[in-house]
């Protein structure tokens, strides 16, 4: 099975929150918020998007590269680790 597959309601929860923060910056600009306001709102959004990348790029190396069943201690699980824990860094 597909981890977007397994992960689907994880991943649709992440997009809906998504989708309320655009809102968000929708109803900011339609209010003519102050334009710090809005800054910060699209940085939420753009947040919310990288850890939505982050989240699909893990599952992809774990389902896709690594086997399913890799020992959590083993070299192979630690480099995983290490690749995900640089590109969460990266999408910050």
């Amino acid at each position: 099975m597909a981890h977007t597959i397994k992960d689907k309601k994880k991943l649709i929860d992440r997009v809906r929150r998504v989708r309320g923060q655009l809102d968000a910056v929708e109803k900011a600009l339609e209010h003519d918020a102050d334009c710090s306001l809005i800054l910060l709102t699209i940085a939420t959004c753009r947040g919310a998007i990288n850890s939505l990348m982050a989240e699909v790029i893990e599952g992809h190396i774990r389902s896709h590269i690594v086997e399913a069943d890799l020992n959590p201690k083993s070299k192979k699980a630690k480099a995983v680790q290490e690749v995900m824990n640089a590109v969460k860094s990266y999408l910050k």
